[in-house]
């Protein structure tokens, strides 16, 4: 799933990985691969993440992980970096997400109940990105479908996502609702239909696995 939504990032792009299995992503891309990285508490420039022994620990992304720095790698202030995110210069966010409705609604902050710290970065990035992807797991802990015919959280951005990558398939939101794009390797359709809260169309010719 990972290595899949690593491929979705064309060189020359300017890329936001959110917080979670997003920020993953980078340990799959070659560490000269032209693409400049942000992280919006204040970085361009993110090279591969470090273990605490070899990290500075004064130096994180968003979500708390180590990151180091590249050639060309440049430090702001969070002014700057919502500013980079709100003018619409981030080719691609990739976000994960609680719930993914089936006409690109994202809820990834708040389960009512559960404590959240707010919707942070993420409203802004799944609004203003030239391109919303998801990363997240077909199911919840409970076995209960992420990708819905509608969602019950509360909505981080409406109509936002276009593909969805999961352990099992690559999901695009389309006019007419989720769309079936690829399958995981050694898995049916029948299962990803299964695990799926909503229609889900299929492709005339062959899928393609990953």
């Amino acid at each position: 799933m990972i290595a899949r939504a690593a491929r979705e990032i064309a060189p020359g792009m300017v890329v936001n990985l959110g917080i979670g299995l997003p920020t993953k992503v980078l340990d799959h891309l070659a560490p000269d691969f032209p693409v400049c990285l942000h992280t919006e508490n204040g970085l361009t420039g993110i090279g591969p993440t470090l273990p605490y022994d070899r990290a500075d620990r004064n130096l994180i992304d968003a979500g708390g992980a180590y990151v180091s720095t590249i050639p060309g790698s440049a430090f702001f202030d969070s002014a700057t970096s919502f500013a980079l995110v709100r003018s619409g210069r981030l080719d691609l966010t990739m976000l994960g997400a609680f719930e993914v409705a089936q006409n690109g609604d994202l809820a990834n902050w708040k389960i009512p109940g559960k404590f959240s710290p707010g919707v942070g970065g993420g409203l802004e990035l799944a609004q203003k990105a030239r391109r919303v992807v998801v990363v997240t797991t077909h199911t919840d802990r409970a076995g209960n479908p992420k990708l819905l015919a509608e969602c019950a959280l509360p909505l981080t951005a409406a109509r936002c996502v276009s593909r969805i990558f999961t352990e099992l398939a690559v999901v695009d939101v389309t006019p007419d609702g989720f769309a079936l794009r690829e399958i995981a390797e050694g898995t049916s359709v029948a299962e990803v239909a299964a695990a799926t809260g909503a229609r889900l169309h299929l492709p005339a010719d062959e899928i393609p696995t990953f």
